[in-house]
C-alpha cells in the first residue's frame, strides 16, 4: 500500500559568506534569496566587522545588517567567522557562535565552516563550504568536494566576483549577485 503522506520538496539553500557590515551587499543577498525562492540562509560568517585587515565596505552598517537579517531569523543557519564576536550575537536575532555547523540534503552531509579553523575529518563523499578567503573555490580535496562562495561585499578574486552558491536537486551553482551563472559543480 501506498504511503498517504506527501513527499518532502528538496532542499533549496543559498550559501553566502563575508557580509562584513555592508548594508549594501546584505540587501543584494537577501534579495537573491527572495528571487530563489529558498528554504533557507546558510551564511559562513564575517556577519557584521569589517576586521582589521579589510577596508570598509560600501555602506558600512553593521546595525542595519542585523535589522536587515532580522527579518528571515527563521530561515538563515549561520557560523561564526573570525571577525564575529560574543558582542555581535547580542545583536543578531539568530544564533552564530558555532565554529562548524552540519546539514543533511538529498542524501548528502553538508559541512559548513568559515574556513579560518582546521579542516573537520570528511569523508570523499562529503561537501565542505567555507567563506574567509573571499575567493570562490570548487575543488575536489582528498576526495570531498570543497567549495567557497566567495564574499558578497568584499571580492579579493581577479574578477571581483560578489556571489553566492545555490544548492538545488543535488547541485550546487555559483552565481554572481544578479543571479547569473558562473560556475556549476
Amino acid at each position: 500500500m501506498r504511503d498517504s503522506k506527501p513527499y518532502a520538496k528538496s532542499a533549496k539553500l543559498l550559501i553566502a559568506s563575508d557580509i562584513h557590515g555592508s548594508a549594501k551587499y546584505c540587501r543584494e543577498i537577501l534579495n537573491a534569496f527572495e528571487r530563489e525562492d529558498c528554504d533557507k540562509l546558510l551564511l559562513l560568517g564575517d556577519i557584521l566587522y569589517h576586521g582589521p585587515r579589510n577596508p570598509l565596505p560600501e555602506e558600512y552598517a553593521p546595525a542595519e545588517v542585523a535589522r536587515l537579517l532580522s527579518a528571515v531569523k527563521e530561515k538563515i543557519i549561520c557560523v561564526r567567522g573570525n571577525c564575529d564576536s560574543e558582542v555581535d550575537q547580542m545583536v543578531l536575532p539568530f544564533p552564530m557562535l558555532s565554529d562548524y555547523a552540519a546539514i543533511y540534503a538529498d542524501g548528502k552531509t553538508i559541512y559548513l565552516s568559515h574556513g579560518h579553523k582546521e579542516t573537520p575529518p570528511l569523508t570523499s563523499d562529503d561537501v565542505y563550504i567555507t567563506g574567509h578567503t573571499h575567493v570562490p573555490l570548487c575543488s575536489r580535496e582528498e576526495g570531498f568536494l570543497h567549495l567557497n562562495p566567495g564574499s558578497v561585499s568584499l571580492p579579493k578574486d581577479e574578477k571581483q566576483t560578489r556571489g553566492y552558491i545555490l544548492y538545488e536537486n543535488g547541485k550546487f551553482t555559483f552565481k554572481n549577485l544578479n543571479g547569473e551563472i558562473y560556475v556549476e559543480a
